[in-house]
Protein backbone atom coordinates (compact mmCIF):
# COMPACT_ATOMS: atom_id res chain seq x y z
CA UNK A 1 0.00 0.00 0.00
CA UNK A 2 1.33 3.59 -0.65
CA UNK A 3 0.53 6.44 1.59
CA UNK A 4 0.31 9.91 0.29
CA UNK A 5 0.60 13.13 2.35
CA UNK A 6 -1.63 15.48 0.67
CA UNK A 7 -1.71 19.41 1.35
CA UNK A 8 -5.15 21.90 0.75
CA UNK A 9 -2.73 25.00 2.13
CA UNK A 10 -6.25 26.42 3.51
CA UNK A 11 -5.85 29.50 4.91
CA UNK A 12 -5.62 29.65 8.91
CA UNK A 13 -6.84 32.67 9.93
CA UNK A 14 -10.79 33.57 8.99
CA UNK A 15 -12.63 34.71 11.64
CA UNK A 16 -14.49 32.67 14.28
CA UNK A 17 -18.14 34.35 13.21
CA UNK A 18 -16.94 33.52 9.20
CA UNK A 19 -20.17 31.05 8.79
CA UNK A 20 -22.59 33.88 10.30
CA UNK A 21 -20.83 36.97 8.52
CA UNK A 22 -20.35 35.66 5.05
CA UNK A 23 -21.75 33.60 2.06
CA UNK A 24 -19.16 31.28 0.86
CA UNK A 25 -15.36 30.53 1.66
CA UNK A 26 -15.32 30.03 -2.05
CA UNK A 27 -15.85 32.24 -5.32
CA UNK A 28 -17.20 35.40 -2.95
CA UNK A 29 -14.73 35.14 0.09
CA UNK A 30 -13.66 39.01 0.16
CA UNK A 31 -10.12 38.91 -0.43
CA UNK A 32 -9.38 41.50 1.91
CA UNK A 33 -9.35 38.67 4.88
CA UNK A 34 -5.97 37.52 2.92
CA UNK A 35 -2.87 38.91 4.69
CA UNK A 36 -0.43 38.52 2.51
CA UNK A 37 2.75 39.46 5.44
CA UNK A 38 0.83 36.31 6.84
CA UNK A 39 0.33 34.34 4.09
CA UNK A 40 4.01 34.72 3.02
CA UNK A 41 4.62 32.88 6.51
CA UNK A 42 2.34 30.40 5.58
CA UNK A 43 3.06 29.38 2.75
CA UNK A 44 6.94 28.77 3.21
CA UNK A 45 5.55 27.12 6.91
CA UNK A 46 3.06 24.64 4.43
CA UNK A 47 6.01 24.16 2.22
CA UNK A 48 8.07 22.83 5.14
CA UNK A 49 5.72 20.70 5.66
CA UNK A 50 5.43 18.77 2.36
CA UNK A 51 9.50 18.33 2.22
CA UNK A 52 9.75 17.19 5.76
CA UNK A 53 6.66 14.34 4.54
CA UNK A 54 8.92 13.59 1.87
CA UNK A 55 11.79 12.91 4.36
CA UNK A 56 10.01 10.64 6.26
CA UNK A 57 9.51 8.43 3.81
CA UNK A 58 6.12 9.18 2.40
CA UNK A 59 5.27 7.61 -0.71
CA UNK A 60 4.25 10.86 -2.67
CA UNK A 61 3.19 14.38 -1.67
CA UNK A 62 -0.01 15.64 -3.20
CA UNK A 63 -0.78 19.52 -4.51
CA UNK A 64 -3.91 20.91 -6.15
CA UNK A 65 -5.69 23.27 -7.55
CA UNK A 66 -8.20 25.38 -6.44
CA UNK A 67 -9.68 29.61 -7.58
CA UNK A 68 -11.23 32.61 -5.53
CA UNK A 69 -11.30 30.79 -1.93
CA UNK A 70 -9.70 30.33 1.29
CA UNK A 71 -9.96 26.62 1.59
CA UNK A 72 -7.20 25.92 -0.38
CA UNK A 73 -4.71 28.49 -1.64
CA UNK A 74 -3.26 26.96 -4.98
CA UNK A 75 -4.20 28.50 -7.82
CA UNK A 76 -1.01 27.06 -9.30
CA UNK A 77 -0.45 23.87 -8.14
CA UNK A 78 2.68 23.57 -10.25
CA UNK A 79 4.62 26.09 -8.82
CA UNK A 80 4.54 24.22 -5.76
CA UNK A 81 5.56 21.00 -7.31
CA UNK A 82 7.88 23.49 -9.27
CA UNK A 83 9.89 24.61 -5.65
CA UNK A 84 9.09 20.51 -4.32
CA UNK A 85 10.86 18.94 -7.30
CA UNK A 86 14.57 20.54 -6.05
CA UNK A 87 13.73 20.26 -2.34
CA UNK A 88 13.06 16.31 -3.02
CA UNK A 89 14.66 13.43 -4.30
CA UNK A 90 13.09 10.29 -4.22
CA UNK A 91 9.10 11.15 -3.22
CA UNK A 92 6.32 11.27 -6.13
CA UNK A 93 5.08 14.92 -6.58
CA UNK A 94 1.60 14.20 -6.73
CA UNK A 95 0.12 17.49 -8.87
CA UNK A 96 -3.65 16.22 -8.25
CA UNK A 97 -3.79 18.33 -10.39
CA UNK A 98 -4.93 20.54 -13.28
CA UNK A 99 -7.94 21.49 -14.07
CA UNK A 100 -7.47 20.83 -17.64
CA UNK A 101 -10.94 22.49 -18.81
CA UNK A 102 -9.61 25.54 -17.93
CA UNK A 103 -6.32 25.99 -19.70
CA UNK A 104 -6.41 27.95 -22.97
CA UNK A 105 -5.05 26.24 -24.84
CA UNK A 106 -4.45 22.75 -22.99
CA UNK A 107 -1.22 22.62 -24.12
CA UNK A 108 -0.10 24.94 -21.56
CA UNK A 109 -0.65 21.95 -19.09
CA UNK A 110 1.23 19.47 -21.30
CA UNK A 111 4.40 21.71 -21.23
CA UNK A 112 4.47 22.54 -17.55
CA UNK A 113 4.20 18.90 -16.82
CA UNK A 114 6.77 17.47 -18.96
CA UNK A 115 8.74 20.37 -17.25
CA UNK A 116 7.49 18.91 -13.56
CA UNK A 117 8.71 15.11 -15.28
CA UNK A 118 12.11 15.97 -16.09
CA UNK A 119 13.30 17.96 -13.75
CA UNK A 120 12.48 15.62 -11.25
CA UNK A 121 13.92 12.93 -12.56
CA UNK A 122 10.52 11.02 -13.72
CA UNK A 123 8.91 11.58 -10.44
CA UNK A 124 5.04 13.78 -11.70
CA UNK A 125 2.04 11.99 -11.05
CA UNK A 126 -0.16 13.67 -13.48
CA UNK A 127 -3.67 14.52 -12.06
CA UNK A 128 -6.52 15.59 -14.58
CA UNK A 129 -9.78 16.55 -12.70
CA UNK A 130 -12.50 18.07 -14.00
CA UNK A 131 -12.80 21.04 -11.45
CA UNK A 132 -15.20 22.30 -8.94
CA UNK A 133 -18.42 24.31 -10.02
CA UNK A 134 -16.57 26.69 -7.82
CA UNK A 135 -13.38 26.63 -9.57
CA UNK A 136 -14.53 26.23 -13.33
CA UNK A 137 -18.14 28.01 -13.76
CA UNK A 138 -17.64 30.92 -11.30
CA UNK A 139 -13.99 31.08 -11.08
CA UNK A 140 -12.97 30.68 -14.36
CA UNK A 141 -16.64 31.40 -16.12
CA UNK A 142 -16.80 27.86 -17.97
CA UNK A 143 -19.47 27.04 -19.28
CA UNK A 144 -21.59 24.45 -17.22
CA UNK A 145 -23.23 22.07 -19.75
CA UNK A 146 -20.13 21.66 -22.09
CA UNK A 147 -17.50 21.76 -19.45
CA UNK A 148 -16.73 17.84 -19.38
CA UNK A 149 -16.77 17.71 -23.32
CA UNK A 150 -14.12 20.72 -23.06
CA UNK A 151 -12.33 18.86 -20.70
CA UNK A 152 -12.19 15.46 -22.58
CA UNK A 153 -10.96 17.03 -25.62
CA UNK A 154 -7.98 18.50 -23.66
CA UNK A 155 -7.34 15.35 -22.63
CA UNK A 156 -6.84 13.89 -25.89
CA UNK A 157 -4.89 17.22 -27.13
CA UNK A 158 -2.61 17.00 -23.81
CA UNK A 159 -2.11 12.47 -24.23
CA UNK A 160 -0.93 13.41 -27.79
CA UNK A 161 1.57 16.28 -26.99
CA UNK A 162 3.50 13.93 -24.85
CA UNK A 163 3.29 10.91 -27.43
CA UNK A 164 3.60 12.33 -30.71
CA UNK A 165 7.32 12.47 -31.68
CA UNK A 166 6.53 15.41 -34.92
CA UNK A 167 4.74 18.61 -35.16
CA UNK A 168 0.77 18.35 -36.07
CA UNK A 169 -2.32 20.37 -35.96
CA UNK A 170 -5.28 20.38 -33.89
CA UNK A 171 -8.54 21.45 -35.15
CA UNK A 172 -10.89 20.60 -31.58
CA UNK A 173 -14.41 21.92 -31.28
CA UNK A 174 -12.41 24.03 -28.82
CA UNK A 175 -8.86 24.53 -29.40
CA UNK A 176 -7.71 25.28 -33.11
CA UNK A 177 -3.89 25.20 -33.24
CA UNK A 178 -2.14 25.30 -36.58
CA UNK A 179 1.66 23.52 -34.84
CA UNK A 180 1.88 21.51 -31.44
CA UNK A 181 4.79 20.49 -30.86
CA UNK A 182 5.81 19.96 -27.42
CA UNK A 183 9.11 20.97 -25.72
CA UNK A 184 10.10 19.63 -23.65
CA UNK A 185 8.22 16.08 -23.23
CA UNK A 186 8.03 14.17 -20.10
CA UNK A 187 10.86 11.73 -19.19
CA UNK A 188 8.43 8.80 -18.08
CA UNK A 189 7.29 6.57 -20.62
CA UNK A 190 4.86 7.16 -22.50
CA UNK A 191 3.89 9.82 -20.28
CA UNK A 192 3.92 10.32 -16.24
CA UNK A 193 0.88 8.01 -14.34
CA UNK A 194 -2.59 10.11 -14.88
CA UNK A 195 -4.80 10.17 -12.12
CA UNK A 196 -8.43 11.09 -12.21
CA UNK A 197 -10.37 13.06 -9.10
CA UNK A 198 -14.12 11.21 -8.88
CA UNK A 199 -16.64 12.11 -6.36
CA UNK A 200 -19.53 10.05 -7.54
CA UNK A 201 -20.32 11.35 -11.36
CA UNK A 202 -21.17 8.13 -13.09
CA UNK A 203 -19.96 9.57 -16.50
CA UNK A 204 -16.27 10.61 -15.21
CA UNK A 205 -16.31 7.17 -13.54
CA UNK A 206 -17.11 5.20 -16.56
CA UNK A 207 -14.25 7.64 -18.13
CA UNK A 208 -12.19 6.49 -15.58
CA UNK A 209 -12.52 3.02 -16.01
CA UNK A 210 -12.06 3.10 -19.91
CA UNK A 211 -9.30 4.37 -19.85
CA UNK A 212 -7.53 2.25 -16.91
CA UNK A 213 -6.87 5.48 -14.98
CA UNK A 214 -6.69 5.34 -10.93
CA UNK A 215 -9.92 6.53 -9.04
CA UNK A 216 -8.80 9.39 -6.85
CA UNK A 217 -11.96 9.35 -4.30
CA UNK A 218 -11.38 12.70 -2.77
CA UNK A 219 -13.99 13.04 -0.01
CA UNK A 220 -14.26 14.59 3.38
CA UNK A 221 -17.37 12.53 4.21
CA UNK A 222 -14.94 9.59 5.37
CA UNK A 223 -14.62 6.18 4.22
CA UNK A 224 -17.47 5.04 5.46
CA UNK A 225 -19.84 7.43 3.56
CA UNK A 226 -17.68 6.43 0.71
CA UNK A 227 -18.53 3.27 0.16
CA UNK A 228 -21.05 4.01 -1.94
CA UNK A 229 -19.08 5.64 -4.33
CA UNK A 230 -16.50 2.64 -4.66
CA UNK A 231 -18.60 0.32 -5.06
CA UNK A 232 -19.91 2.05 -7.89
CA UNK A 233 -16.50 2.48 -9.48
CA UNK A 234 -15.96 -1.73 -8.37
CA UNK A 235 -19.16 -3.11 -10.05
CA UNK A 236 -18.08 -0.72 -13.42
CA UNK A 237 -15.08 -2.45 -13.53
CA UNK A 238 -16.44 -6.13 -13.20
CA UNK A 239 -18.91 -5.27 -15.87
CA UNK A 240 -15.76 -3.99 -18.17
CA UNK A 241 -14.06 -7.29 -16.98
CA UNK A 242 -11.41 -5.56 -15.34
CA UNK A 243 -9.15 -6.60 -12.47
CA UNK A 244 -10.31 -5.15 -8.50
CA UNK A 245 -6.63 -3.94 -8.76
CA UNK A 246 -6.68 -1.75 -5.68
CA UNK A 247 -4.15 -0.06 -7.25
CA UNK A 248 -6.47 1.26 -9.51
CA UNK A 249 -8.17 3.54 -6.95
CA UNK A 250 -7.31 6.15 -4.10
CA UNK A 251 -8.90 7.73 -1.16
CA UNK A 252 -8.56 11.01 0.84
CA UNK A 253 -9.14 10.18 4.91
CA UNK A 254 -8.42 12.97 7.14
CA UNK A 255 -6.85 11.44 10.54
CA UNK A 256 -4.87 12.42 13.46
CA UNK A 257 -1.80 10.52 15.39
CA UNK A 258 -1.59 10.96 19.37
CA UNK A 259 -0.82 9.23 22.45
CA UNK A 260 -3.54 8.63 23.79
CA UNK A 261 -7.58 9.42 22.34
CA UNK A 262 -7.82 12.32 24.59
CA UNK A 263 -5.14 13.59 23.61
CA UNK A 264 -5.38 13.52 19.96
CA UNK A 265 -9.21 15.48 20.93
CA UNK A 266 -6.65 17.98 22.78
CA UNK A 267 -4.74 18.42 19.63
CA UNK A 268 -7.36 18.25 16.50
CA UNK A 269 -10.58 18.57 17.56
CA UNK A 270 -10.24 22.47 16.85
CA UNK A 271 -8.32 22.24 13.39
CA UNK A 272 -11.24 19.40 12.73
CA UNK A 273 -13.88 22.10 13.83
CA UNK A 274 -12.55 24.97 11.85
CA UNK A 275 -12.06 23.03 8.41
CA UNK A 276 -15.64 21.63 8.08
CA UNK A 277 -17.07 24.53 9.96
CA UNK A 278 -15.14 27.12 7.97
CA UNK A 279 -13.23 25.95 5.14
CA UNK A 280 -16.45 23.67 3.90
CA UNK A 281 -19.08 26.57 4.12
CA UNK A 282 -19.63 26.88 0.66
CA UNK A 283 -22.42 28.01 -0.48
CA UNK A 284 -25.17 25.61 -2.49
CA UNK A 285 -25.39 28.09 -5.63
CA UNK A 286 -21.75 27.82 -6.02
CA UNK A 287 -21.37 24.14 -5.52
CA UNK A 288 -23.70 22.51 -7.87
CA UNK A 289 -24.29 24.94 -10.92
CA UNK A 290 -27.20 23.85 -13.08
CA UNK A 291 -25.45 21.71 -16.23
CA UNK A 292 -22.11 20.94 -13.54
CA UNK A 293 -23.76 17.69 -13.12
CA UNK A 294 -25.93 15.53 -15.48
CA UNK A 295 -29.04 14.55 -14.77
CA UNK A 296 -28.57 10.81 -14.08
CA UNK A 297 -25.52 11.49 -11.88
CA UNK A 298 -27.81 13.31 -9.56
CA UNK A 299 -30.47 10.84 -9.35
CA UNK A 300 -27.81 8.01 -8.50
CA UNK A 301 -25.90 10.60 -5.76
CA UNK A 302 -30.02 10.72 -4.77
CA UNK A 303 -30.52 7.17 -4.18
CA UNK A 304 -27.57 6.54 -2.29
CA UNK A 305 -28.01 9.77 -0.06
CA UNK A 306 -25.18 11.42 -0.60
CA UNK A 307 -24.46 14.90 0.01
CA UNK A 308 -25.36 17.50 -2.41
CA UNK A 309 -22.81 20.23 -1.25
CA UNK A 310 -19.25 20.32 0.73
CA UNK A 311 -21.50 22.62 3.10
CA UNK A 312 -23.43 19.43 4.56
CA UNK A 313 -20.54 18.76 6.58
CA UNK A 314 -20.30 22.20 8.03
CA UNK A 315 -23.59 21.99 10.86
CA UNK A 316 -22.92 22.33 14.65
CA UNK A 317 -21.64 18.97 14.73
CA UNK A 318 -18.96 17.90 17.26
CA UNK A 319 -15.36 16.08 17.41
CA UNK A 320 -17.41 13.22 18.29
CA UNK A 321 -19.92 13.30 15.33
CA UNK A 322 -16.81 13.50 12.68
CA UNK A 323 -15.21 10.37 14.87
CA UNK A 324 -18.33 8.18 14.74
CA UNK A 325 -19.29 8.90 10.87
CA UNK A 326 -15.88 8.20 9.75
CA UNK A 327 -14.99 11.64 8.89
CA UNK A 328 -11.84 11.78 10.71
CA UNK A 329 -9.90 8.79 11.97
CA UNK A 330 -7.73 9.49 15.39
CA UNK A 331 -6.79 8.42 18.52
CA UNK A 332 -3.32 6.13 19.41
CA UNK A 333 -1.18 4.64 16.66
CA UNK A 334 -2.94 1.39 17.35
CA UNK A 335 -6.32 2.50 17.23
CA UNK A 336 -5.53 4.32 13.61
CA UNK A 337 -4.17 1.47 12.38
CA UNK A 338 -7.10 -0.88 12.75
CA UNK A 339 -9.21 2.01 11.23
CA UNK A 340 -7.05 2.26 8.22
CA UNK A 341 -6.86 -1.90 7.53
CA UNK A 342 -10.71 -1.44 8.06
CA UNK A 343 -10.88 1.40 4.94
CA UNK A 344 -8.30 -0.16 2.81
CA UNK A 345 -10.72 -3.42 3.06
CA UNK A 346 -13.73 -2.16 2.60
CA UNK A 347 -12.91 0.07 -0.15
CA UNK A 348 -10.18 -2.10 -1.68
CA UNK A 349 -7.99 0.81 -2.44
CA UNK A 350 -3.90 0.86 -2.65
CA UNK A 351 -3.67 4.72 -2.36
CA UNK A 352 -4.25 6.37 0.41
CA UNK A 353 -3.94 10.17 0.66
CA UNK A 354 -4.06 12.05 3.80
CA UNK A 355 -4.68 15.28 5.40
CA UNK A 356 -2.21 15.43 8.33
CA UNK A 357 -2.45 18.85 7.98
CA UNK A 358 -6.09 20.15 8.11
CA UNK A 359 -8.30 23.93 9.08
CA UNK A 360 -6.01 26.07 11.28
CA UNK A 361 -3.56 23.11 12.79
CA UNK A 362 -0.26 24.77 13.78
CA UNK A 363 3.38 23.55 11.81
CA UNK A 364 4.34 22.26 14.88
CA UNK A 365 1.26 20.34 15.46
CA UNK A 366 1.55 19.14 11.39
CA UNK A 367 5.13 17.51 11.98
CA UNK A 368 4.01 15.47 15.15
CA UNK A 369 0.80 13.95 13.42
CA UNK A 370 2.89 13.49 10.38
CA UNK A 371 6.05 11.81 12.49
CA UNK A 372 3.84 9.82 14.55
CA UNK A 373 1.75 8.56 11.41
CA UNK A 374 5.68 7.68 9.66
CA UNK A 375 7.16 6.21 12.46
CA UNK A 376 4.23 4.32 14.54
CA UNK A 377 1.38 3.55 11.82
CA UNK A 378 2.85 3.52 7.99
CA UNK A 379 5.49 0.66 8.63
CA UNK A 380 2.60 -1.85 9.88
CA UNK A 381 0.40 -1.44 6.63
CA UNK A 382 2.85 -1.12 3.72
CA UNK A 383 2.90 -4.38 2.87
CA UNK A 384 -1.10 -4.89 2.67
CA UNK A 385 -1.81 -5.88 -0.95
CA UNK A 386 1.92 -5.58 -2.62
CA UNK A 387 1.59 -9.86 -2.55
CA UNK A 388 -1.39 -10.29 -4.56
CA UNK A 389 -0.92 -6.81 -7.21
CA UNK A 390 0.96 -4.91 -9.45
CA UNK A 391 0.85 -1.34 -8.99
CA UNK A 392 1.14 -0.10 -12.56
CA UNK A 393 -0.17 3.53 -11.69
CA UNK A 394 2.90 4.62 -10.35
CA UNK A 395 6.22 6.32 -11.45
CA UNK A 396 9.11 4.91 -12.74
CA UNK A 397 11.91 7.66 -12.49
CA UNK A 398 15.42 7.53 -12.65
CA UNK A 399 17.78 5.74 -10.95
CA UNK A 400 19.61 7.31 -7.89
CA UNK A 401 22.87 7.36 -9.64
CA UNK A 402 21.54 9.24 -12.96
CA UNK A 403 19.50 11.95 -10.86
CA UNK A 404 21.09 15.58 -11.13
CA UNK A 405 21.87 16.73 -7.33
CA UNK A 406 21.33 20.64 -6.89
CA UNK A 407 23.94 22.70 -5.20
CA UNK A 408 23.37 23.26 -1.76
CA UNK A 409 21.84 27.08 -0.91
CA UNK A 410 24.41 28.97 0.91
Amino acid sequence: MKFHWFHLMPYPDLPEDFREKYSSVWVDVPSHLFDPERGHVVYNDYLDELEYAADMGFDGICVNEHHQNAYGMMPSPNLMAASLARRTSNTALVVLGNSIALYNPPTRVAEEMAMLDVISGGRLVAGFPVGTSMDTNFGYGETPITLREKYREAHDLIIKAWTEPEPFAINGKYTQLRYVNTWPRPLQKPHPPIWVPGGGSIETTEWIADKDYLMANLSYAGYKAAKSVMDQYWDLMRQKEKDPNPYSAGFLQLIGVSETEAQAKEDYAEAALYFYQRCLHVNQMYNNTPGYRSLRSMELSMKAGRPSSLSAFSGEQTWEDYLEKGNIIAGTPEQVIEKIRELAKSLNIGHLMMLLQFGNMSKDLTMKNTRLFAEKVMPELKDLWDDEWEDKWWIHPLAAEQTAQPAAVK
